[in-house]
């Protein structure tokens, strides 16, 4: 779990549910797609079932499963294609042997995964000869829980981190401010404060300062070891405080995007308008975290924009796109009330 201190609190959280050997196991990450997609699938088939989409039972499960591959494939295309294009020539001895399939090392985009989901619509649409637009809105009204789930697993993994606060807040760093251990990584020498800890070190790993950083590292997220506490209270000064950008995406892709389509869907709307208030509204506000997340290592930026920015700009402009076709389709059924 995560260690809450009067200053800030320090990431010491398991990526595991439960582990079966080292790296092998349930992960919180995969874990949280899957209640994404649960919630997708129970959501939409009440919306079907009370006429407010023109889709089956059947057709639910169908669409959902056409987008679990959507948001795996564009996910992760989208990760390498736009962060680690070196990736494409990776290739090693063991399995999964390519680079890009390597999903237990993480890597996902979800911009990449929006356009993953808008590909699998319109494939599906086009196979089950149902309005493309209407399938669109039925599958933006319940993207937002997979990404909420998704920011979540993020913070669980201590990945994605938030921009370091100011240096005038560091020294009294508030109690929302994130620290994390593996930034110990990053010393080349023991700072002062941290000499104490010697005398709970293993003799192996006390004379090196390598060794000795990488045992306080592990030992912080060790909580079954008697060292822990202790270590956790020592290193929490030397550590530097971080945005957690990961609640705030949380929060803007999952509960406010919710709000926002309710809001828009409460009555009967042309088909496109919630898929198109989704774009926009998605990429609106994660234009706006943006401003708390450090930037993505060796990935360059533009006039001052991450590239998660200027991805999100693209996001507000294909919403645009989506209002205009509305203005041709046909009325869907409203939260509130069906279509006539």
């Amino acid at each position: 779990m995560s260690t809450i201190l009067a200053d800030a609190i320090v990431h010491t959280l398991d990526p595991f549910v439960f582990e079966f050997s080292p790296g092998i196991g349930l992960r919180w990450y995969g874990t949280a797609y899957l209640c994404g997609f649960l919630a997708g699938w129970i959501i939409l088939r009440v919306l079907a079932r009370t006429g407010r989409i023109p889709l089956s039972a059947r057709q639910v499960g169908d669409l959902v499963t056409s987008c679990v591959i959507g948001v795996i494939v564009g996910g992760r295309l989208g990760h390498i294609v736009f962060y680690e294009p070196a990736t494409l020539l990776e290739w090693t001895s063991t399995f999964p042997f390519w680079g890009v399939l390597a999903l237990q090392k993480g890597g996902m985009s979800s911009h990449g995964g929006v356009v993953g989901v808008v590909i699998a619509v319109v494939i599906f649409a086009r196979r089950e000869k149902v309005p493309t637009l209407a399938v669109s809105d039925a599958i933006a009204f319940v993207v937002p829980w997979g990404l909420m789930f998704g920011r979540l697993a993020n913070w669980v993994n201590g990945e994605l981190w938030g921009r370091a606060l100011p240096t005038s807040m560091q020294a009294d760093a508030p109690w929302w401010s994130v620290k994390y251990p593996v930034e110990l990584r990053l010393f080349t020498k023991v700072p002062t404060a941290l000499e104490p800890l010697r005398a709970l070190a293993p003799a192996t790993d006390r004379g090196d300062d390598a060794r000795f950083l990488a045992w306080i590292e592990a030992t912080a997220y060790d909580h079954a070891s008697t060292a822990h506490t202790e270590v956790v209270r020592t290193i929490e000064p030397v550590l530097t405080a971080y945005y957690p950008s990961q609640f705030f995406q949380a929060f803007a892709e999952g509960p406010a995007l919710i709000i926002l389509m309710s809001v828009v869907w409460l009555m009967p709307r042309r088909a496109g308008v919630i898929g198109g208030t989704f774009l926009a509204g998605y990429g609106a506000l994660r234009f706006v975290t943006e401003q708390f997340r450090e930037p993505d290592e060796g990935v360059a930026m533009l006039g001052g924009m991450t590239l998660p920015m200027l991805l999100s700009i693209t996001m507000i402009l294909a919403g645009a796109f989506f209002f205009v076709m509305a203005r041709r389709s046909a009325r869907i059924g409203g939260l509130l009330q069906k279509a006539a």
